[in-house]
């Protein structure tokens, strides 16, 4: 009987699942996928979740190869050198080769009080929690959402469309992404749906008790439930496991998203900083870095080469509550540009969408369960100035070996 190659996936988001579905194209693989919940979450739907307008999860038979095997189970460790799993019921599982795409979560937050008396929404628990404090408070509460990201900013939106008092605390900028003509467009949505917007330096947090949120510069607003959705730090499990991890908790990887530490371990997703030029935290990113994980793998398994990750950015949509939205335009180094479609004339169109958006990426999953390889971005896609970069710190690294290099002694002849 012939030998088959254990693959394991540990996550099973966007990027895992990719992954995943992209190693089924060898049938001479067992690729099994390590994930917490028996469900797919669909993260970028969450703040629908919250607001009773979406359930934002998929079963993972309608997204997931016929050829993947679904483990539901918590991994506590990576014994590297072992090349196993372990899991946090005692069980072990061992792999020939390890997709690392754990994903991220909510950032601890270093404000006083918000760990106690807000409530984050960052993976489908949080969103669950939220749920319950939202009814209890009643739709006449004050719903206080910090931070201006795409996720405080749907969320505000999403429960302003209820007719709930929501005030959004930006800290410096509302949507620091966006192009200014594209945050001017959010702003006047937020305003026609009756959110207050609160933002400049002064309008930082920090503090959160049980009934308000402090401000910088003394202010103390009224918030009977408040939101936290301040910033992404990746799984704990890399750092967890002895790995090699940047600031942020991602594990470091070279181009072709293999680990720092053993070739044997790829990453994807939240999860990768590859060549410390880790790619913006987002479903945009982690398909393409799961495609390029399991292309890696696939290279590796046939003997040849990997090439480096192609990453592109097109920009970033945002739903505006169920009726409008706005999609920021982009340049392929995810560098917002004047284009939007959004603003008063476009809320609808920017609303259908991000609402094709939110579809078309559980679509792009099953197309790729069904025909591994189908979802491919072009080479042209990637940022050509990631190249640039790359190839400016290969020629310094070079130049510093050639200086630390010791002189050579001149050949002396022998009499």
């Amino acid at each position: 009987m012939s030998h088959r190659t254990q693959i394991v996936v540990v996550g099973g988001g966007y990027a895992g699942v990719t992954a995943a579905n992209r190693l089924t194209k060898r049938d001479d693989v067992t690729v099994t996928l390590v994930n917490d919940r028996p469900q797919f979450v669909e993260r970028i739907r969450l703040h629908q979740r919250a607001a009773g307008t979406h359930a934002a999860v998929a079963d993972y038979t309608s997204v997931l190869a016929e050829g993947v095997r679904l483990e539901v189970a918590t991994v506590d460790r990576i014994d590297a050198p072992a090349r196993r799993l372990v899991l946090a019921d005692g069980g072990t599982l061992a792999y020939d080769w390890l997709v690392y795409a754990a994903g991220s979560g909510s950032a601890a937050p270093s404000v006083p009080g918000a760990a106690e008396h807000a409530f984050a929404l960052a993976s489908l628990e949080e969103a669950d929690r939220l749920v319950p404090a939202l009814a209890a408070a009643g739709p006449a509460a004050r719903v206080t959402v910090v931070g201006a990201g795409p996720s405080g900013i749907e969320t505000a939106s999403e429960l302003a469309e209820q007719g709930r008092a929501v005030t959004l605390v930006c800290g410096d900028l509302l949507g620091p992404y966006l192009h200014p003509r594209g945050r001017r467009a959010v702003e006047e949505q937020l305003v026609r749906l009756g959110v207050t917007i609160l933002q400049g330096p002064r309008a930082t947090v920090t503090a959160v008790t049980r009934d308000a949120v402090q401000l910088a510069d003394g202010r103390d607003v009224p918030s009977d439930v408040t939101v936290w959705t301040v910033g992404f730090r990746a799984a704990g499990l890399a750092a967890r496991s002895g790995l090699t991890t940047d600031d942020a908790g991602r594990l470091r990887t070279d181009e072709t998203l293999t680990s720092l530490d053993d070739e044997r371990i790829v990453a994807a997703g939240d999860a990768a900083a590859p060549s410390d030029l880790p790619f913006r935290m987002s479903c945009q990113a982690a398909g393409q870095l799961g495609g390029g994980a399991g292309d890696t793998l696939l290279a590796r398994l046939a003997g040849t080469e990997p090439a480096p990750v192609t990453v592109g950015f097109v920009g970033q949509c945002l739903s505006l509550g169920r009726g409008a939205g706005l999609f920021q335009f982009a340049r392929r180094d995810d560098v917002p540009v004047r284009v939007f479609l959004g603003g008063r004339l476009g809320a609808r169109a920017g609303a259908w969408l991000k609402e094709l958006v939110c579809r078309s990426t559980v679509q792009g999953l099953t197309w790729e369960a069904r025909r591994p390889g189908i979802m491919r971005y072009p080479s042209f896609v990637g940022d050509p100035r990631r190249r640039d970069v790359l190839a400016a710190r290969a020629a310094a690294a070079g130049a510093r070996a050639d200086v630390a290099e010791p002189a050579r002694p001149a050949d002396v002849p022998v009499a």
